[in-house]
């Protein structure tokens, strides 16, 4: 078969309703200034699905070095990868700070946090080696895990009996092989908004030989007495064999870095093909996430603005009963019962009748007869936003269990 004829007949899970969702439940574009309220199609909304947690997005002190480093460097400088021509002393002096926050020994910078952390789990595992990762991991562990060519094994989500019963398998293997083990989690998973039991997980080193690395794009920056991250919170951070976290949340950028010992950190740097094939990570991005990083450190009241949003929301929501499942984080997950056409109708009454924005998660990603609205709060969301948006929520919760979103219609 043709490959374009393959494709015709299968457009792939999401792209099949690429005619009719796409602009408003997919690929929807917000408009206006990053804030906790903005424009969708025209009309003001509270907005809940920016992953701005700190509000650096469009901090004028943010936008004021931004703007000047890119008239200063310009989006070209350097030209090359780090290892032929792109290193400059300041990629070095970020990857030193970042390293001190964290805690760690020693950084390395990464382009993106998609690509950074597939490169990474390449690089460190061998044919020999086994990995057992979480089975809710987000998509570019699993992408990184596909790629490697010996063993891989999914525990059941934050699920520490299961993950012992793999570590048992992994160990018979390794045995044989001489391979090594390393178990992947997250600090915050970003869907369901529940730490990864990284304190039980370091437990298990007693009895077991494995590295570990924890993704902690969602916890870097808001958990954890200085911001460093659900390691901190949990109070494992020096367990954390490689520490991974995305500039695309608290820091509101583009990039990535990962942390650990100096051993590690300089193998990643020289062996991940991400980076040794690609182009440095452009001077405007570094100067601006020195900055921000800068902001992280000494504004703690960032941190508390941020957590005054996110604990009347999380407590509000629990009083009018709605169900949030075992989030103790700042991802805050609304599960309802309900079909995807139900979801449509749901989310569209939000967005054009109470002027709320927020992501929908449907089936395939949770369980049929499932509705998960997942709302991210900010530093820059107001207690009247928290307010607007139970009181939409309750509406709609109450319109949905009486049958009145049962003949919904995708619309755009």
């Amino acid at each position: 078969m043709d490959i374009f004829e393959k494709i015709k007949k299968n457009r792939g899970p999401l792209g099949q309703y690429a005619a009719s969702a796409e602009g408003y439940y997919i690929f929807p574009k917000l408009g206006g200034e990053l804030s906790n309220r903005m424009t969708f199609r025209g009309k003001e909304v509270i907005c809940w699905s920016v992953n701005n947690y700190l509000g650096l997005g469009n901090h004028p002190e943010v936008r004021k070095i931004d703007g000047e480093s890119a008239a200063r460097w310009g989006l070209a400088y350097p030209m090359g990868s780090r290892m032929m021509s792109g290193d400059t002393d300041m990629h070095a002096q970020l990857e030193k700070e970042l390293a001190a926050f964290v805690q760690k020994e020693s950084a390395v910078l990464v382009n993106f946090g998609y690509q950074g952390i597939m490169s990474a789990i390449d690089a460190v595992l061998g044919r020999r080696d086994v990995v057992v990762y979480d089975s809710e991991s987000h998509a570019c562990i699993v992408d990184g895990v596909r790629m490697h060519l010996g063993k891989r094994f999914a525990f059941d989500h934050n699920d520490i009996e299961s993950l012992e019963k793999n570590l048992k398998r992994a160990t018979k293997i390794v045995e044989e092989t001489g391979g090594g083990i390393l178990v992947i989690s997250e600090g915050v998973f970003g869907m369901r908004g529940d730490q990864g039991k990284l304190r039980e997980i370091v437990a298990l080193k007693e009895k077991y030989s494995f590295r570990l690395m924890v993704d902690d794009a969602h916890g870097f920056g808001v958990l954890g007495k200085t911001g460093a991250g659900a390691g901190e919170e949990q109070n494992v951070q020096d367990e954390i064999d490689i520490y991974f976290a995305t500039f695309a949340k608290s820091m509101a950028s583009t990039g990535a870095f990962l942390a650990g010992d100096q051993q590690m950190t300089e193998f990643l740097k020289y062996n991940m093909r991400s980076q040794v094939f690609a182009k440095s990570m452009m001077m405007p991005l570094v100067e601006g996430a020195l900055k921000r990083l800068e902001m992280i450190r000494t504004m703690p009241e960032l941190r508390e603005n941020l957590w005054k949003v996110v604990n009347a929301l999380q407590s509000g929501l629990k009083e009018k009963g709605f169900n949030i499942g075992d989030t103790n984080s700042c991802v805050t997950p609304v599960y309802l019962q309900g079909t995807p056409e139900e979801a449509t109708g749901l989310v569209y009454d939000l967005r054009e009748h109470h002027s709320l924005f927020c992501s929908i998660v449907v089936y395939p990603v949770i369980p049929k007869g499932m509705i998960l609205l997942r709302l991210i709060p900010t530093a820059v969301h107001t207690l009247k936003d928290v307010e607007e948006t139970i009181n939409a929520f309750a509406a709609v919760s109450t319109k949905l269990k009486e049958g009145g979103y049962k003949d919904s219609v995708v619309k755009r």
